[in-house]
């Protein structure tokens, strides 16, 4: 039996945890804070309830895997439900469309029936390529370990595969190619968010995103998708997995040049055979590992976000589960958070499950509002520590949602407002970037930290390591550690 220390309580080290516990590895998890689940956080205040992380279930395969392999299925411990529409958006020009859940013709019928002029069948032949590029790019970029630049060299080999993802071109210049509307254009932008990027600059692979979403459906997990890092942790202790919080880990150990465990702050040293890191890429390389030349090359940080939490009076007639309210000016925003600045004009994103465990009576609603903001920065960008920062963005957010249509000003019996600085201090993300690394430019979606690290014995997993952000990504990192690793 190997010993296997895991670095961290997120979702990407619960997984990997209860994969490797399931082989018959003896593991162990270290979590700083005082529980787990990492982004898929939770707060709770007087009876209303939000996931402060994320919202839905995309690509429900990864975690239906996930429990098979681990015991029972998904579906004897959570109830994992389809969400029909998707989301509500709302456009610069006031147009409004809601976007099912039932598959890619459902899909084409809400955009003809919404904006008309053949927006269907612009979308639906874009979803073509996005479905071929999904076929090529999902098994060398997504379900297996990162081979560096190897992989990328393969790929070129292969000139069909190669016009196929187009790698020379951005999420936002293949979708010009299909897409005539420009609110087509605008709701394709919107998906280079969902790993903290610009349309212009995120490889035209990531239109998987929005392909992976309708194809394979948006899901919910009732009572909230925290349950999810819950039931992980709970099938890693049934496989014999130990999970102990309040725990820091300081440093990685190394012995002959092998990872050999870790070091905790209170001085215990840590005896393992592998390690596996769960937290940010970027603290592992600059702070738990001794050997600065191990540090990647320095790449951008994604976006992180200003969040506001409302617990509000009443209900809205109409309210969908996810809603979106764009500008009018897409472009602005990206230029905003490219410098570094709050966002002037920002997209508003709602979640507001229609769920009675996150309110506390019958006529209150819980809203988590998102707006897309720059990673915490006092140096030279943004100082999320600012409070008459917060306090004004706060105010701008709320009058932004009433101004397209969403005023909840005088409903609001409180609120609370999380900031990427209070998301880095609690994560241990940097600077609060939700993804790590942005996928901007042609190689940055498939040269992310590699699973294996270059000390023999220690690996990485998680939204900052390959194959990027996001749940399913997450866990599919954490089937390729589990893979990379082995039986003991």
């Amino acid at each position: 039996m190997s010993r296997v220390v895991v670095v961290g309580a997120g979702f990407g080290g619960l997984s990997a945890a209860a994969r490797l516990a399931a082989l018959g590895h003896d593991v162990e998890v270290f979590e700083q804070g005082p529980e787990v689940g990492g982004k898929l956080g939770w707060f709770s205040r007087d009876g209303f309830s939000f996931d402060t992380g994320p919202s839905l279930l995309t690509l429900p395969a990864v975690q239906r895997d996930l429990f098979l392999k681990t015991g029972t299925p998904i579906e004897d411990v959570l109830d994992v439900v389809p969400l029909d529409p998707v989301a509500h958006y709302r456009f610069g020009d006031g147009t409004e469309l809601d976007l099912p859940g039932g598959g890619l013709p459902a899909v084409a019928r809400a955009l003809d029936e919404a904006l008309g002029g053949g927006a269907g069948a612009q979308w639906t032949a874009f979803q073509r390529r996005a479905a071929r590029i999904w076929d090529v790019a999902r098994e060398p970029f997504l379900e297996s370990a990162l081979e560096g630049p190897r992989t990328l060299l393969a790929l070129a080999r292969d000139t069909s595969a190669l016009r196929t993802v187009a790698p020379w071109s951005s999420l936002r210049g293949l979708g010009r190619t299909y897409l005539r509307d420009p609110r087509l254009r605008t709701l394709l932008d919107r998906y280079a968010t969902y790993s903290g990027s610009h349309p212009a600059k995120a490889p035209a692979a990531l239109a998987t995103v929005p392909f992976v979403e309708q194809a394979f459906g948006a899901w919910y997990v009732r009572g909230g998708l925290h349950l999810l890092a819950q039931a992980v942790a709970e099938r890693a202790r049934e496989r014999g997995a130990r999970i102990r919080t309040h725990t820091p880990v300081v440093r990685v150990l190394e012995t002959g040049g092998r990872a050999s465990g870790v070091e905790l702050a209170d001085g215990t040293r840590v005896r393992a055979d592998v390690v596996v890191s769960a937290v940010d890429a970027a603290g592992l390389y600059g702070e738990l590992l001794p050997r600065p030349r191990l540090r990647p090359r320095r790449r951008l940080r994604s976006s992180s976000g200003f969040v506001l939490l409302l617990a509000l009076e009443g209900r809205t007639p109409g309210l969908r589960h996810h809603t979106v309210l764009f500008p009018e000016d897409y472009d602005a925003e990206f230029a905003d958070l490219a410098a570094g600045r709050p966002v002037a004009d920002p997209t508003v994103y709602v979640s507001a499950p229609d769920d009675p465990a996150l309110r506390p009576d019958e006529d209150s609603e819980a809203w988590f509002v998102l707006v897309n903001a720059p990673v915490h920065d006092p140096g030279g960008g943004t100082d999320w520590r600012d409070g008459e920062l917060v306090a004004r963005h706060a105010e701008l957010v709320l009058a932004t949602m009433a101004r397209r249509g969403l005023d909840v000003r005088d409903r609001v019996r409180w609120s609370e407002v999380r900031t990427p600085a209070d998301l880095a201090e609690r994560t241990g993300s940097d600077g609060g970037a939700i993804y790590g690394t942005a996928s901007n430019g042609a190689r940055s979606a498939f040269l992310r930290p590699a699973n294996r690290s270059p000390v023999p014995g220690l690996f990485l997993v998680g939204g900052t390591a390959h194959p990027g952000g996001g749940l399913p990504l997450v866990g599919l990192s954490a089937r390729i550690v589990a893979d990379l690793v082995g039986a003991p």
